[in-house]
């Protein structure tokens, strides 16, 4: 086996030459340009992250700006990336960090692992790329780079797994340039050792690696053990007033979709449901194509009824909790992605039909 000092030096070489160097977050590596698109790039590709991180940037320069602002806002600008509880976690701790912390990323594992949405991993990127200190971290690339180089078994969500890949990861860390250390091997694990077809023959550290050796790169890492994946279903009343505003409502703060603002939900009667929000009888109802939803652990198959309301019954009000959304004028508001799917096929489907919605 190679010495840990050998892996680390054949991996800085390699990304030296062949490392991402230039990526919007690099170009300025403070702890929260740092903290940001870490955040965004847990379960999401660099491409997709990009352009979310500019517009994201533009608007909340900074930990006050991101403090300060709505949380409604910063939903919007989260809209399309997924996984929202990380967005809700990236306002609070924001506030956390102005309130305790006087608008500074704090520069130790402890004290930023207690931050809202940083754990071990994030803390660790954060430390080593902003801060430049030797402190180790365990994303899903770098896990996939130690399973293999190592020859590691067994499925990487396994609490012992976890502990020896932690151990491993801080033994090969160098203590000289960590934070291009960091960089490289997630660049490695993002660029070559990817899931299917890694390019073995281009790795910088192929030579002693397992999996390679073994010709098991297609096994290593193990796959999550298969579960069944279960579904579930539900309505959404899609209520549409003459002036073509769309009524919507603030889901819960925690749940699916926390925080964000959905169409409302019902079981069997659209008729009930309209009459509790007190719409009166619909003028036009139809069914819409069904939508479905994949989360980590489920399904969801959503059932959309489109209803036409009276502009005299339409008299609800918006509130903090309730919004009619003019898809002429739309408000900076966070919307689930099927729900800004449903509101854009609508909205289509208007143009393609020729009729004008009009703003009141």
């Amino acid at each position: 086996m190679a010495k840990n000092s050998d892996f680390a030096g054949a991996l800085l070489a390699w990304f030296d030459v062949h490392g991402r160097h230039d990526l919007p977050w690099q170009r300025d590596p403070t702890a929260y340009h740092v903290w940001v698109s870490e955040i965004m790039l847990q379960q999401t590709q660099v491409a997709t992250v990009i352009p979310y991180y500019a517009r994201f940037m533009a608007r909340f320069p900074d930990v006050a700006a991101l403090a300060a602002a709505p949380l409604d806002e910063v939903l919007h600008h989260w809209s399309g990336l997924g996984y929202y509880a990380r967005a809700r976690n990236l306002k609070r701790a924001a506030e956390r960090i102005a309130a305790a912390h006087a608008g500074a990323l704090p520069g130790t594992l402890e004290a930023l692992a207690a931050l809202p949405g940083i754990g071990r991993s994030t803390a660790g990127a954060i430390l080593s790329l902003a801060f430049g200190q030797r402190v180790p971290i365990l994303d899903g690339n770098v896990k996939r780079v130690l399973t293999r180089h190592r020859g590691l078994a067994g499925w990487v969500g396994n609490a012992a797994v976890q502990r020896a890949l932690w151990t491993l990861a801080d033994a090969l860390m160098p203590a000289a340039r960590p934070g291009d250390y960091t960089q490289a091997i997630m660049d490695l694990g993002a660029t070559l050792c990817v899931r299917r077809n890694p390019e073995c023959g281009r790795c910088p550290v192929a030579a002693a690696c397992v999996a390679r050796i073994e010709h098991r790169q297609h096994e290593i890492p193990a796959p999550r053990p298969k579960r069944a994946v279960p579904v579930k279903r539900t309505r959404f009343l899609v209520a549409e007033r003459p002036d073509g505003a769309l009524l919507l409502e603030r889901r819960p703060p925690a749940g699916i979709w926390g925080g964000l603002w959905s169409f409302p939900e019902f079981e069997n009667d659209a008729a009930a449901s309209l009459a509790k929000l007190g719409l009166g009888a619909a003028l036009v109802t139809r069914e819409l194509a069904p939508i479905s939803h994949t989360f980590t652990h489920f399904r969801l198959e959503i059932a959309p009824v489109h209803v036409s309301v009276d502009g005299t019954s339409a008299t609800l009000m918006d509130s903090a909790d309730r919004v009619w959304y003019k898809v002429t004028t739309p408000r900076a508001i966070g919307l689930a992605a099927p729900v800004a799917r449903l509101i854009e096929s609508l909205r289509d489907a208007t143009q393609r039909r020729g009729t004008k919605v009009t703003s009141a």
